[in-house]
């Protein structure tokens, strides 16, 4: 499949209804490798956040991991 689409003067991009469609979710993964963007559908919150803890992690812990690293506090 391939597809043009317009980037906005505020970096927005409105994908295609078939690309939509293909995706199969509303949040996806951005991959840059060089001009490459690929976008990887995230199905479950589980699945974007899989790598601060696993499936017995209470939601708590993950936030707080999460938050570290996006922040780089210790505490909030």
């Amino acid at each position: 499949m391939s597809a043009t689409a317009t980037i906005t003067a505020k970096g927005q991009l409105t994908l295609p209804r078939g690309a939509r469609k293909v995706l199969g979710s509303n949040t996806v993964r951005i991959d840059l490798d060089g001009e490459t963007v690929r976008l990887t559908p995230i199905r479950s919150v589980a699945g974007a956040l899989g790598k601060y803890g696993g499936d017995n992690t209470p939601f708590t812990e993950v936030r707080e991991k999460v938050w570290q690293e996006v922040a780089g506090d210790e505490k909030r």
